[in-house]
């Protein structure tokens, strides 16, 4: 039996999902449907890895009315929660999709935590540490939170010998660094926020992935949507991932996707390569279907097939 992973969701939302005919600068579009979803990217990443079939606990925080109707979305999921009660509201995220692809995201900055709430948390991923495998640490800091919050929860899970994975932005990223997380997997616009630079040929985004290594983290993934990865590892030197060519319907949820896969398959002890194809097939999957909907395992080993891994350096 494989020991759980546990996914960290701090800023959850309630995700409302428009999808309309097409988006234009000042002209109608039409609303083709409407869905409500418990949302945040831990909460994405444990639903793909349940339908990979892991075992998996969602810790995450939730609130008031808004958190009600979280909760009764998050019923649904099939995986373990973990749900740590705050005193404000959780965020409503609004996304509008069209049939081209295009989307936009109107999210709310969520609540702020107090000290005690913080601390439960804290409590709350650190009991379930020491039967866990992997700690993923997903999505955006609450307002007024300690940039440095994800930074203590490495430095726990490395204690207990729980690998780490780092998806989140802005200061919150920089100080988990330091923490030494196993995987820091950054998109491109995270990335040139982090560095304070624009990366784009090829060979910036090389050196970014190199640059990025040297501040701490064991590997570093960096993901660049419909272009796939470009990856800077302990064991492997620099690896590219290119995926097939496809219709992208909605890219919402395939980052999530993409580092549930990776963690799915180092947990059962594939190659960083390897790890990195699957955690590629699965963002590619993921973002042909619409809304907020992500690849299955079946989907994603489609895909996986059609990737081509090159080793840069």
């Amino acid at each position: 039996m494989s020991k759980p992973i546990l996914t960290v969701t701090i800023n959850p939302a309630l995700d409302r999902i428009i999808t309309v005919d097409r988006l234009v600068f000042e002209d109608r579009a039409y609303i083709e449907s409407k869905t409500e979803a418990a949302g945040g990217r831990g909460i994405n990443a444990a639903r793909v890895l349940t339908s990979f079939g892991a075992t998996v606990t969602a810790i995450t925080t939730s609130g008031r009315e808004i958190g009600r109707k979280f909760e009764e979305h998050l019923a649904r999921d099939t995986f373990g929660k973990e749900i740590v009660k705050i005193r404000h509201g959780i965020r409503v995220n609004l996304t509008i999709s069209d049939r081209q692809g295009l989307s936009i995201k109107l999210n709310e900055l969520g609540p702020a935590l107090s000290q005690a709430e913080q601390n439960r948390l804290i409590k709350a991923t650190e009991k379930h540490l020491p039967e866990a495998s992997w700690l993923m640490l997903c999505g955006s800091l609450p307002p007024e939170m300690p940039p440095h919050f994800y930074t203590e929860l490495i430095r726990v899970a490395t204690k207990h010998k729980v690998e780490t994975l780092l998806d989140t932005d802005g200061d919150a990223l920089l100080h988990g660094l330091e923490a030494g997380p196993t995987i820091v997997k950054p998109n491109q616009s995270e990335a040139e926020r982090l560095l304070n630079t624009a990366l784009i040929t090829r060979s910036q985004l090389v050196e970014a992935v190199q640059r990025i290594k040297a501040l701490g983290p064991k590997s570093v993934v960096l993901s660049l949507g419909s272009r796939g990865a470009i990856a800077a590892t302990s064991s492997e030197g620099i690896l590219e991932v290119v995926p097939p060519v496809v219709n992208s319907r909605c890219p919402i949820g395939a980052g999530d996707a993409m580092s549930a896969a990776m963690v799915w398959s180092l947990e059962r002890g594939d190659s960083f390569s390897e790890a990195l194809r699957w955690g590629v097939a699965a963002g590619t999957a993921s973002s042909k279907l619409p809304g907020i909907t992500l690849a299955n395992l079946e989907q994603t080993r489609e895909t996986y097939e059609q990737t081509r891994i090159t080793r840069v350096v």
